[in-house]
């Protein structure tokens, strides 16, 4: 890890966090949140993430669009191909949102020690993921879908689909 991003993450005291975000894109960043302060980020307008969320990205790029609600508890982390997430999304307590993984073809090397690899996550406009759901690197959901509590999303989510389970499969279609 880069000196830089270190010292960020450790020195900065998370009432300079919440004020940076407040005055660069007038979104509310909980004190009790742990959010990088880098330029890899970009909060939209309205965005409200609550205590104990982290947001992550220290090589990809991490878009969060305006009026977006991330619960408590969620982890969302982008790699080299990024995260973005569209506008007027809610993403429930406790959800993960994952923007990387690892090659695991190699019986001879641990899978911790193989090649890191990122496809990145899209995720459209209007979207609810409910608590406790995982959004796996690779992921595109499409506007107005709603993932149920619990699911793993891996592959792509229709437009206005409801997905369960694991992994995560349609439902229901929103007409």
């Amino acid at each position: 890890m880069k000196l830089g991003v270190l010292l960020r993450r450790f020195l900065v005291p998370s009432p300079v966090v919440t004020i940076v975000y407040l005055i660069r894109f007038r979104c509310k960043v909980s004190l009790r949140a742990e959010v990088d302060l880098c330029r890899e980020i970009r909060l939209g307008r309205g965005t409200e993430i609550g205590p104990f969320a982290k947001l992550k990205a220290t090589v990809g790029e991490l878009r969060v669009g305006s009026h977006v609600s991330i619960g408590s508890g969620c982890f969302i982390a982008a790699d080299r191909g990024g995260v973005e997430i569209g506008d007027h999304c809610m993403i429930g307590p406790n959800s993960c949102i994952v923007g990387n993984n690892y090659r695991y073809d190699r019986l001879d090397v641990p899978t911790c020690l193989q090649e890191k690899t990122s496809k990145g996550i899209r995720i459209g406009d209007n979207v609810w993921i409910g608590a406790g759901a995982v959004v796996m690197d690779g992921a595109r959901i499409e506007s107005g879908a709603i993932v149920a509590p619990n699911s793993v999303v891996a592959g792509k989510v229709p437009k206005d689909a409801i997905v369960q389970g694991n992994p995560a499969r349609v439902v229901f279609t929103r007409r």
